[in-house]
């Protein structure tokens, strides 16, 4: 059965992507025109239930100390199962910044969370480096967020999925108009398709939307928008599984060729394409 909340986040998401007459802003930005043919999300409580665990073991291999982690290459923390980027007060945020919206996501599904989590929503992340945070790993409130990540799984699973549905409009205006119909149909093939929404939720969660400049290099992107353009045309069922993973893989191929040699990012190839590879088996 699907939860009372999830049945809200949907519908919601729904009247959304379905409003192709209406407009929407946000935060002042222009207005954004929603595809109505655009498939509307339905995701049972199994469904979500399978999809997180499977998230789980990808970004902690089934690791709780892993739910929080810096890597010694960023200026910021990863987390949560979804490693939600959190920037620590002025650092310049060159990729999506996540977990403050995680923050506003438990809060508005009636999460008890810590009184300095809700403060730090707007403050930024409360450890300055990768140092501090590595010594504050036994600390209060260090160990509070780590149990309330744990025990949050399947609404932090939510959030993704919120995500990935209100991204889709955002994905398609960002691109010329003869590629529109071509993503919207490719999306529609894996929204069908059994064991389907993993995927999708999982690659925008691992690579993002695809649209912002700075998430570039030579100007080619390597996010979900990429993917799903990269893709021959499929119909929903086992073929779109096997399509979006050899799309995936094509183009994180290409942003590690294109990445400067200093970064060596060839070194995560492996781990990568393990993880794509696995995008061709459905879960469910």
């Amino acid at each position: 059965m699907i939860t009372k909340k999830l049945w809200f986040s949907v519908a919601l998401s729904t009247l959304l992507l379905t409003s192709c007459a209406k407009q929407a802003t946000t935060g002042g930005a222009s207005a954004v025109l929603y595809p109505e043919d655009v498939t509307k999300p339905k995701l049972s409580q199994y469904e979500l239930n399978v999809i997180s665990e499977k998230i789980y073991q990808n970004e902690t291999s089934g690791n709780p100390k892993n739910l929080m982690f810096w890597s010694k290459n960023e200026t910021f923390p990863s987390i949560g199962i979804g490693h939600f980027i959190w920037y620590p007060a002025g650092q310049a945020k060159v990729f999506d910044e996540t977990f403050p919206s995680m923050i506003d996501y438990y809060i508005a599904n009636k999460v008890e969370i810590p009184t300095w989590l809700k403060n730090a929503r707007k403050t930024g992340a409360p450890w300055r480096d990768r140092a501090t945070f590595e010594r504050s790993r036994n600390d209060a409130q260090f160990q509070q967020l780590k149990v309330l990540l744990l025990n949050t799984k399947a609404l932090q699973t939510e959030f993704f999925f919120d995500r990935l549905t209100a991204s889709i409009p955002e994905i398609v205006q960002n691109v010329a108009p003869e590629y529109r119909k071509h993503i919207v149909n490719n999306y529609n093939a894996l929204a069908a398709t059994k064991g389907g929404w993993y995927p999708l939720i999982d690659y925008i969660n691992f690579k993002g939307k695809g649209i912002k400049a700075s998430e570039r290099y030579n100007n080619q992107g390597w996010g979900l928008l990429q993917v799903l353009q990269n893709m021959r045309p499929v119909q929903a069922g086992a073929g779109a599984l096997a399509e979006f993973s050899r799309s995936a893989k094509q183009i994180l191929e290409r942003r590690v060729r294109n990445s400067p040699p200093a970064k060596n990012e060839s070194r995560w190839m492996r781990g990568w394409t393990n993880r794509v590879n696995g995008y061709a088996t459905p879960i469910l």
